[in-house]
């Protein structure tokens, strides 16, 4: 599985960015697609993912404030952020499972948010 993310930006605190991710495979054959984030110096962390079946799951960092989509007609994934905070300045990736819970990986957009 191919996954191209595109939408990251500078903004500046509380701007929305609104990040996609399109599939090389039918998003409904996957078992489910997600976002990641990795700040200098930190390791890669959750920010939000979807189950195939709807169910979704965010890091406490984000509730409220990001929300995770599917975006069937394009194959795409997205994630639409609000509220913006310096610290959630990072690189994000695209992550998707297949059913056998196979790893893919975007190549990573920058989110640089100023104060």
């Amino acid at each position: 599985v191919q996954l191209v993310e595109s939408g990251g930006g500078l903004v500046q605190a509380g701007d929305s960015l609104r990040l996609s991710c399109a599939a090389s495979r039918s998003v409904f054959s996957l078992a489910s697609l997600g976002w990641y984030r990795q700040a200098p110096g930190k390791q890669r962390e959750l920010v939000a993912t979807r189950m195939n079946g709807g169910k979704t799951q965010y890091a406490d960092s984000v509730k409220g404030r990001f929300t995770i989509s599917r975006e069937n007609a394009r194959n795409a994934i997205a994630l639409q952020m609000n509220s913006l905070k310096p610290e959630d300045t990072a690189v994000y990736f695209c992550n998707a499972k297949d059913s056998s819970l196979i790893e893919y990986w975007g190549q990573g957009t920058q989110v640089t948010v100023s104060s």
